[in-house]
């Protein structure tokens, strides 16, 4: 019996360990700007250099209205809308020419003032931000 009680508590906390709440809209909306942006996926792995970094001064904005922009460089680079699903954002990038491409950013860490998502892939992308901004 004794090992049968030990069983459950270990079940039970590793359950109560992996449900840890997902992104919601009211944590997520606001202006994060860029201050770490590695690619881990490439071969070998980089990241952005500190002073491109400053200069370019890049941020992602997320709104209540549930749509999203990246700026760089002072100009917008891309945008459109997304939808929450746990730790992932389920993008969907209006493109130019009229068309648009889905893809997640899986957000491993997300508080008031922290931000850290990436993408995965070859192309991949880790990016940490610190919130500038909340709606």
């Amino acid at each position: 019996m004794k090992n049968y009680s030990f069983l459950l508590i270990a079940i039970v906390l590793c359950f109560m360990a992996s449900c840890k709440p997902g992104v919601s809209t009211a944590t997520l909306t606001g202006k994060w700007k860029y201050v770490k942006v590695e690619h881990p996926n490439a071969n070998p792995p980089d990241k952005m250099n500190q002073a491109e970094l400053d200069e370019a001064s890049p941020y992602i904005q997320f709104t209540p209205e549930m749509k999203w922009n990246i700026v760089w460089g002072g100009k917008y680079l891309s945008h459109g809308s997304f939808t929450l699903n746990g730790n992932n954002i389920k993008v969907n990038e209006k493109l130019p020419d009229g068309k648009t491409r889905d893809f997640v950013f899986t957000v491993s860490e997300l508080t008031e003032t922290n931000i850290v998502f990436e993408t995965i892939g070859a192309e991949g992308s880790k990016v940490t931000a610190v919130r500038m901004s909340k709606f």
